[in-house]
């Protein structure tokens, strides 16, 4: 898996359109729908999800929803299998599924399989305070995988989540 040059990171970050007061005011959202857009950006964002673990991992997990996307592009480009991690009630055969925290609430994500002796590499697209991350790696445990890495596109680094998910790269931080 090739690594990406620093011009071109610099390139497909320039996609992330940044969105001020959005969904509330003091909020700067990081939109990635635009660098999902252009080819370019896209292929050098899953080379450089997946390039630190090549080689560690046999099965790719993405957290829905932006995560399905950026875990299927690292997988077909890696030739893994891909497991969709659902929030709840959205998995017609969950066997297993955690309760995790939310700034405002709580939520459930669940996963279906035997994922004994596999070994995983966990995309989203963000990494927050780690709290769905945490989840989601505890969730392919409980389905008998391991977590051999975790890669998101974008790190709110101020916000603590990389403390709570180890193992932990980000394409870009902010």
């Amino acid at each position: 898996m090739p690594t990406p040059s620093p011009a071109e990171l610099a390139r497909a970050e320039a996609r992330i359109a940044l969105t001020p007061d959005f969904p509330q005011p003091g909020i700067l959202f990081r939109d990635i729908a635009p660098l999902l857009t252009d080819a370019d950006a896209l292929r050098v964002v899953t080379e450089a999800l997946a390039a630190p673990f090549a080689g560690a991992f046999d099965l790719v997990a993405g957290v829905e929803a932006r995560g399905f996307l950026l875990a299927g592009t690292v997988a077909a480009t890696c030739g893994t299998g891909l497991l969709p991690i659902r929030k709840a009630g959205k998995t017609p055969r969950p066997t297993a599924s955690v309760d995790y925290a939310l700034e405002y609430g709580t939520a459930t994500i669940e996963a279906s399989g035997d994922l004994t002796g596999r070994r995983v590499l966990l995309v989203d697209d963000v990494l927050a305070t780690g709290g769905t991350l945490r989840a989601a790696a505890e969730l392919i445990e409980q389905l008998g995988g391991t977590v051999t890495g975790v890669a998101v596109v974008l790190e709110l680094a101020a916000l603590g989540g990389r403390g709570i998910v180890p193992s932990t790269h980000a394409v870009f931080t902010a």
